[in-house]
C-alpha cells in the first residue's frame, strides 16, 4: 500500500503545479513569445510563495509581476534599470536557465567605442 500513497502524493503534487501553472497564465502578454512567457513563469512561479497577496491587499502580487517583467525586459530586449533593482531580479533569478538570448550594446558601450 505504500506505492500507492506515494503515487496518490505524486499525483496530488503534478496536479498542484498544474494549478499554478493554471494560475500565472493569465498573467501572459499578448506579445511575449513561448520563449519569453515559459522564463517569467518560471520566474513568476519561483517566487509565487512569497508574494502571495495578504487578506487585506497589499499588491505583493503586483510587485512580483513587476519585477517579472523588468528580469524579462532586461533579458530579452536589453532595458536598462536602476543597478539596485537589476541585482535584485537577477538574484531572484539565480539558476532560471534560458537559451540563445539576444546580445545587446548599451549606448554607453556605443559611446566609449566611438570616443576611442
Amino acid at each position: 500500500m505504500v506505492g500507492g500513497e506515494a503515487a496518490a502524493a505524486v499525483e496530488e503534487l503534478v496536479s498542484g503545479v498544474r494549478q499554478a501553472a493554471d494560475f500565472a497564465e493569465q498573467f501572459r502578454s499578448y506579445s511575449e513569445s513561448e520563449k519569453q512567457w515559459k522564463a517569467r513563469m518560471e520566474f513568476i512561479l519561483r517566487h509565487l510563495p512569497d508574494y502571495r497577496d495578504p487578506p487585506d491587499g497589499g499588491g505583493r502580487l503586483d510587485q512580483l509581476l513587476s519585477l517579472s517583467m523588468v528580469w524579462a525586459n532586461h533579458l530579452f530586449l536589453g532595458c536598462s534599470y536602476n543597478k539596485d533593482l537589476l541585482d535584485k531580479v537577477m538574484e531572484m533569478a539565480d539558476g532560471i536557465e534560458v537559451e540563445d538570448l539576444p546580445q545587446f550594446t548599451t549606448r554607453s558601450e556605443l559611446m566609449k567605442k566611438h570616443q576611442g
